[in-house]
């Protein structure tokens, strides 16, 4: 009993060992994992989220960016619109409507082109579509355009085996100066047009009318920077031209059309922006005898472009 009472004691002396088992427990764990990997933490819940949202989207092309759907209201507009090939994907017909030439049109067209939906809908469902515009009993919609990554351009013309050639709008507003240059670029052999993703025209059905169907055949990139942009066209090999009524060059002067070129077109009113401006290899003027202060975006394009494809023809 004594002997028990010493090995109870806080004296030192013989203890009964633990065989190890505490020494395995005090060794750890190893370090701890980042937060998104430990369970119930809230960085790993919002991962979670991230992944459940993203699951069973289709893969998008590198870099690309799609700009949201469009309608196209009222009678005239829609038959202008399927005249012109404007991608559609819904028309929109109101029930009981009147018939005329317009609307037979309409419905014609939109059969003969197929893959168009033709959809019957009360008047109070259209005007809630529109929000209370006078659509007239026809709606077009068209569908989100898919914009190719600036890079994508310059791959379409190595792959083609020509020098690329691409037009960069700076701070176009009208959506029917882009169809403009997207009409020319097309004409002269381009491989595609540049626009900044914001503050900028984007393709929309005015676009596509004034491209007279040259959009179906000439890409339009978007482009996050525009300047890294054209940064990343000069370590490939592009030369950066900017159009400015104060260029140093002019453009009959100019020889770096006859290779690998970016044209940068700016705004009528503002011209080229700042750090454009500072990010062009040559800031060309075009020469007017006439007087004129400027020449709107798609006028200007269509003259660099067409000196471009004289030189290289």
């Amino acid at each position: 009993m004594a002997a028990n009472n010493r090995r109870m004691s806080g004296k030192k002396g013989a203890q009964v060992g633990s065989g190890g088992k505490r020494r395995r427990g005090l060794e750890g764990k190893g370090p701890t994992p980042p937060a998104e990997m430990r369970k119930g933490h809230a960085k790993q819940r919002a991962a979670a989220a991230r992944t459940r949202r993203t699951q069973g989207r289709p893969p998008q092309r590198r870099g690309a960016g799609r700009s949201s759907s469009e309608l196209v209201v009222g009678r005239n507009p829609v038959v202008e619109a399927l005249r012109e090939g404007v991608p559609a994907s819904t028309l929109y017909v109101q029930q009981f409507i009147d018939s005329d030439e317009r609307v037979r049109e309409a419905l014609q067209l939109a059969a003969e082109r197929g893959g168009i939906n033709l959809m019957e809908a009360p008047r109070p469902e259209l005007d809630r579509m529109t929000n209370g515009l006078n659509h007239q009993g026809l709606v077009l919609q068209v569908p989100p355009y898919e914009y190719a990554h600036p890079e994508d351009l310059v791959d379409a013309a190595h792959d083609a085996g020509e020098d690329p050639l691409i037009v960069t709008l700076d701070g176009v507003t009208d959506p029917r100066n882009l169809g403009a240059v997207v009409r020319s670029v097309s004409a002269f052999g381009g491989h595609g047009v540049v626009v900044p993703e914001r503050r900028a025209a984007g393709m929309t059905a005015g676009a596509w009318k004034t491209s007279a169907g040259a959009a179906a055949r000439t890409p339009v990139a978007r482009a996050t920077n525009l300047t890294r942009a054209l940064e990343a066209y000069k370590k490939a090999g592009l030369v950066v031209v900017g159009l400015a009524a104060d260029g140093e060059a002019e453009l009959g002067a100019l020889d770096a059309l006859d290779g690998p070129v970016v044209i940068v077109v700016g705004s009528e009113g503002k011209g080229l922006s700042r750090l454009v401006g500072e990010t062009c290899d040559f800031r060309v003027r075009i020469p007017m005898p006439g007087g004129a202060e400027s020449l709107n975006a798609g006028v200007a394009a269509g003259i660099v472009l067409y000196e471009t494809a004289r030189r290289r023809a």
